[in-house]
Parts: C-alpha cells; sequence; structure tokens
C-alpha cells in the first residue's frame, strides 16, 4: 500500500519537509506494511481487563517493552487467565495510533509459552504417524448404522460422560452403555486409557462402537490423548472407535486415528445412535400407518356387515322367499297358457291335415262305387296289361272284396 502526501520544498534550501500528520502517516504505513502478522514471546506486565471485554497490557523482555491491546472477540477465546509475570506467546499486527505517535501490537491469539514447545512435540509426532499409514482412510473401520451397545472411556467424574450419557437419555433409544472409567489427564492417564481399550477389545468384542474422549481444555490438558501409547492402541482395537475429545476447535492425535471423529462427546452420541433415531422414526411412522389402515379397515367391515345385516334376505327371508313362489307361479301360469295356445294351434292344424288326407284317402272313392282290383302278390293292379286270362284276383271294395277269376281283359 502507497500513501501519496502533500509535501512542501523550501527551494532555496531544497529541503523536504513534513507535518507531523505527514511523517505519522509514512511510519504506521510502514510499520502496518511491515508486520501484518507477527509472533511475539515476552513477559506480560501491566495487565487489565475492562467491564467492556478489551484487555490491555504491555509484552516486554529484559532490555524493551510494546503496548498491546486484545479486543472482546480476540479475549473470549483464552483458555486461561493471564496474569502479570507470565511468559506468553501472542500473536497479531503492528499498529500504530496517530493522535499519540505511539505504537502496539493488535493481539488474535495468546499462548502460554509452555505450549509451544507441547505443540513442536504434537506435530512431531503426528508427522511421524502419517508416514506410517495411521490417518490413512483404508485403515478405518465402518461404524454400524444400528447401535446396540456402546462402551465409553473417560473419567467417570468428567463432564464427557455426563455429557454422553444426557443425550442417550434424551434421544430415547435402546441402547446398553458400558463404561470404563480411566483418568483422561495427568501422569496415570496414559496407561489407564490403553489398559481400558485393550481390555474392552479382549472382554467385551459384542461392542458395537468404542468411545474414547473427554471434556476439552488447553493443550497440556490434553495431552494423553496425543501420546503415542494411546494413538496406537486406538489403531489396533478392533471396535470401530470415535475420538470425542471436546470442545469443537480441538483437535488431538486421537481424532485423526479413531475411525471417527466428533467434535465433542455429545455429539459423538447423536452422530452414533442417528441411525437408529431415524429407523426408530421409521418404525414409529410405519405403526402409526398400519394402525391407520387397520382402523380403515375394520370401518369398512362394519359398514358392510351392517349392510349384510340390513339385507331383506337376512331381515325378513319369507319375504325373499314368497318373491320366488310367486314368481315361479307366474312362469307356470305363463307356461300353461303358453302350452295351452300350442296344444290349440296344434289340434286345429292335426284337424286340416285329418281332413285333408280324409278327402284324399283312396277310402273315400269305395263309397262312390269305385273298387280297387290286386293280384295273386297282393300288388295294385292298374292296367289289364298286367293281368292274364284264368288269373285269380282280389277286388276291394268299400264293404267287404270280391274274389274272382280273370276271363277276359281289353
Amino acid at each position: 500500500m502507497k500513501l501519496e502526501l502533500n509535501k512542501s520544498f523550501n527551494n532555496s534550501q531544497n529541503r523536504l519537509i513534513y507535518t507531523v500528520s505527514q511523517i505519522s502517516n509514512e511510519i504506521k504505513l510502514i510499520l502496518e506494511d511491515s508486520y501484518p502478522a507477527v509472533w511475539v514471546k515476552g513477559e506480560v506486565s501491566n495487565f487489565k481487563l475492562y467491564s467492556s471485554g478489551h484487555t490491555y497490557f504491555n509484552i516486554k523482555d529484559s532490555n524493551s517493552q510494546i503496548r498491546a491491546v486484545m479486543f472482546k472477540n480476540a479475549s473470549a477465546g483464552l483458555g486461561f487467565e493471564p496474569k502479570n509475570g507470565d511468559e506468553v506467546l501472542i500473536f497479531g499486527r503492528i499498529s500504530t495510533y496517530l493522535k499519540s505517535g505511539d505504537y502496539q501490537i493488535i493481539v488474535n491469539r495468546m499462548e502460554q509459552y509452555g505450549q509451544g514447545l507441547l505443540y513442536n512435540e504434537y506435530e512431531k509426532l503426528k508427522n511421524k504417524l502419517a508416514k506410517e499409514g495411521f490417518f490413512d482412510q483404508e485403515h478405518k473401520k465402518k461404524i454400524p448404522d444400528i447401535v446396540n451397545k456402546i462402551g465409553i472411556v473417560t473419567s467417570k467424574d468428567g463432564a464427557a460422560l455426563y455429557d454422553i450419557l444426557k443425550v442417550i437419555n434424551s434421544l430415547n433409544v435402546n441402547v446398553d452403555v458400558l463404561i470404563y472409567p480411566a483418568r483422561v489427564q495427568g501422569e496415570q492417564a496414559e496407561k489407564e486409557i490403553v489398559t481400558a481399550i485393550e481390555y474392552l477389545n479382549i472382554h467385551h468384542k459384542d461392542l458395537d462402537v468404542l468411545f474414547v474422549g473427554r471434556g476439552g481444555g488447553q493443550l497440556e490438558d490434553l495431552l494423553a490423548f496425543n501420546s503415542e501409547d494411546v494413538v496406537r492402541s486406538i489403531f489396533r482395537s478392533k471396535i470401530p472407535t470415535v475420538s470425542c475429545v471436546g470442545h469443537e476447535i480441538d483437535f488431538t492425535i486421537a481424532d485423526f486415528v479413531a475411525d471417527l471423529r466428533a467434535p465433542t462427546p455429545s455429539a459423538a452420541a447423536e452422530i452414533v445412535l442417528r441411525e437408529k433415531i431415524e429407523l426408530q422414526k421409521r418404525l414409529a411412522f410405519l405403526k402409526t400407518d398400519l394402525h391407520s389402515c387397520i382402523d380403515n379397515t375394520l370401518s369398512n367391515c362394519r359398514q358392510y356387515l351392517t349392510k349384510l345385516k340390513n339385507l331383506k334376505a337376512l331381515t325378513r327371508p319369507q319375504d325373499l322367499y314368497k318373491e320366488k313362489i310367486d314368481y315361479v307361479n307366474e312362469l307356470s301360469s305363463k307356461l300353461l297358457r303358453n302350452i295351452g295356445r300350442v296344444v290349440h294351434y296344434k289340434t286345429e292344424k292335426l284337424e286340416n291335415v285329418s281332413h285333408n288326407l280324409q278327402i284324399l284317402s283312396p277310402y273315400n272313392i269305395f263309397k262312390r262305387g269305385f273298387a280297387i282290383c290286386f293280384d295273386g302278390k297282393n300288388k295294385i293292379i292298374k292296367s289289364s296289361k298286367n293281368v292274364y286270362i284264368g288269373q285269380q284276383i282280389k277286388v276291394q271294395l268299400d264293404i267287404g272284396n270280391l274274389y274272382a277269376e280273370v276271363k277276359k281283359y281289353d
């Protein structure tokens, strides 16, 4: 950044002359451009925390001191209470105050100086294990979708255990919890955590998942979860592990090696039981839907039974029977009438045919004096050419027959 200033020249003496504000602005630009972000180590002095939430102090060494200010938002993130005489590391930018011509450091972050050494050890171990493949995705075990039994390795008196159990109770899920108390801070913490993980892997292989964690804290408070022994025991665990070291901004090496990292202990319970909760919700929905279907089916059946109950066949079966009898009688009457008509018609037709037959019958001719002649074989003689002299013939009359012999024929 470059600021153009209105400068005046004394031509007679060839001098470049600044105003006080101009030179102050020049110094401000040079300082702020040169030191936009710096780490400074020193001792805290004249420390004051105001009601506004802003913090003012000096950072000094044996030869010099610099004013520093830490505004409310940055002060809220401090994990410890600085006091005069503390050796600290501060991170921020150089700024100048034009009215007084002073410069100061606007601090964004402050650490106790011991944390810097711990952080170096943390990075060294993290890089070592990363090269050995401890954090590779291929080694991550899948957390079961449905979790029925959870193991917890943490302090029995810590907030982490309380938070986990509180979430489990609030979710109202049917899950068994096995707690293996272990210190999570101090000299014995690493050993106890390792022992707990190994014991549960040997004697409680039925665990679906294993929580290993604690509440939040400073870097030195989380030493156990940055130790090589604990990290290796998590890596060797046959039970899927969840690292749950709070708070959300804290990352430990255990977070990187575990099969799942939860930002807080309570979040671990929520994440692991999420599928089970969703399944329970689904089952509850299906249960309600099933009850609704059953109720609808029963209602439809009741309506159908009511309809059947009111049918005439059940309420007055005799009416239905009478209707059928009346119908049959009606059909019978129709049949008899039709039969009578058919018989009458057929009788008349038969009489006509009989009359015609009588008219056409040869026997009616006999009454008029005609006769029929038969030869000896009882065949009708239709021509005189079919007889011979002396042949015996029969003559059929209207009444009786004559037997004669042919004497002559024409």
